[in-house]
């Protein structure tokens, strides 16, 4: 299976506007372009997370277990 030829895309392409109308197409277009950008946006808030160190990350749980307690604390 090698690259589709014009003459197949030019009948993928009418049977996609025969299912969705030609009004729908650049509505899914959009979707699928916001659907990109936000998964492009979480993976480089992913990379951000994954650069600090792990160190930063344990001190965080620490203080929130410590505050935890501190709140338990007091209700008692």
């Amino acid at each position: 299976m090698g690259v589709p030829s014009m003459p197949e895309l030019l009948i993928i392409l009418a049977i996609v506007v025969l299912l969705f109308g030609a009004k729908k197409i650049p509505d899914l277009a959009k979707g699928i372009g916001k659907g990109i950008k936000s998964f492009k946006n979480e993976m480089r808030e992913d990379e951000v997370v994954a650069e600090k160190p792990v160190d930063e990350k344990i001190e965080k749980q620490e203080e929130t277990v410590s505050a935890k307690k501190v709140e338990e604390t007091k209700e008692a």
